[in-house]
């Protein structure tokens, strides 16, 4: 998305209808306000502070790690995060945590971005890899399993790899970029899939409180144009290539839909969330519990496999390691029936050499 297809402007001669003295630049996608540019840059930067404030997201002298990809999104976060730090003084210790998928003419690229940030922004930058992590490239994985299902692997990857940096830098908390857009999208996905456990702490600006790191999103409430026009305007440095392996992801779907909806009225992806925040679970509906997998210690969201209590990265990378790679996907009920036919055989991992869940060997 390119800051000049969102960056309306106003009819030539209008003046900016929040300080009424300078001449307004854009219009504001979330309000179609007329606004100049400086006001835009105070409006923005106040919303997220009040975002931060409101929810209590940090405490004085914490250490948060932002979750980097070099994206508008996480740049224009580090950024803001970094500003809002110095001018309200939240005394926060900021750190850039990137994960390399080893995507090779995407990722290696847009980590040059990051480094770049870290140097621009001060902030102490630390990169983990699935490489190190699990033994596996993205390109590798990819190359085994073809396009169908990669986003499968690399989203369940990438949340625990960024988990295991947060806990390498020590950190009390992980903020990401996710804004309202990607939640709304979040919403209407959780619905066509019927996974209500996602569905009731999707739109919780903050989760895994229960856990050693939870994670926030100060942007929960932060239109996608908007973040770009920032940007844009900031001249900020960051990298707008998508993924080259998501282009046919089921997100993807869901996002256009968004966009539709938003053209013809704006609100509505704040309706969504709205809507998302007041769903109510039946007492009846039975929810996966959380619990420590018994490979790797990771906490997982995920259902646990029976017989074999692993998480969803451990069942995914034992699928990889075994030339088994549609072990872990799809409803779990299959991957369950999968453990369970293999049970006897998973008693004995210790002797699959393989990397296990998480290994980092520096």
């Amino acid at each position: 998305m390119e800051a000049e297809e969102v960056a309306a402007k106003p009819p030539k001669g209008r003046f900016c209808t929040i300080c009424n003295q300078r001449r307004a630049a854009l219009k504001r996608p979330k309000t179609l306000e007329q606004i100049c540019r400086e006001c835009f840059y105070a409006v923005f930067e106040e919303e997220i502070h009040g975002v931060i404030v409101d929810n209590q997201l940090f405490k004085p002298g914490e250490r948060v790690a932002i979750g980097a990809s070099g994206g508008k999104d996480s740049t224009v976060l580090a950024y803001v995060l970094s500003e809002l730090n110095r001018r309200h003084n939240y005394g926060l210790d900021l750190f850039l945590l990137s994960v390399d998928e080893g995507i090779t003419g995407y990722r290696d690229d847009s980590l040059e971005t990051v480094k770049r940030n870290e140097i621009q922004y001060g902030l102490p930058l630390k990169v983990v890899s699935y490489k190190d992590l699990y033994g596996w490239t993205m390109d590798e994985i990819v190359k085994l399993i073809g396009l169908k299902n990669n986003c499968t692997f690399c989203g369940v990857f990438r949340r625990q790899a960024l988990d295991r940096g947060a806990t390498l830098l020590k950190v009390d908390k992980l903020v990401t970029g996710h804004n309202a857009d990607d939640i709304a999208e979040t919403v209407l996905l959780n619905i066509l899939r019927g996974d209500i456990a996602r569905l009731s702490r999707c739109t919780s600006i903050t989760t895994g409180e229960d856990g050693p790191i939870p994670r926030c999103k100060p942007f929960k409430y932060t239109y996608e144009k908007e973040i770009v026009m920032y940007a844009y305007f900031k001249r900020l440095d960051y990298f707008s290539t998508e993924c080259i392996y998501s282009p046919n992801a089921y997100r993807g779907f869901a996002r256009e839909f968004i966009k539709d909806l938003e053209r013809i009225r704006p609100r509505a992806i704040l309706d969504i969330i709205k809507s998302g925040e007041d769903f109510r679970i039946s007492t009846s509906t039975k929810m996966p519990e959380q619990g420590n997998c018994e490979r790797c210690g990771y906490i997982s969201s995920q259902v646990m496999c029976k017989p074999v209590k692993w998480c969803k990265a451990c069942v995914l990378l034992e699928g990889l390691n075994r030339g088994l790679p549609k072990l872990g996907i799809g409803r779990s009920r299959g991957a369950n029936n999968e453990q369970s036919k293999n049970a006897k055989e998973a008693k004995g991992i210790d002797s699959i050499q393989s990397k296990q869940c998480g290994t980092l060997d520096f």
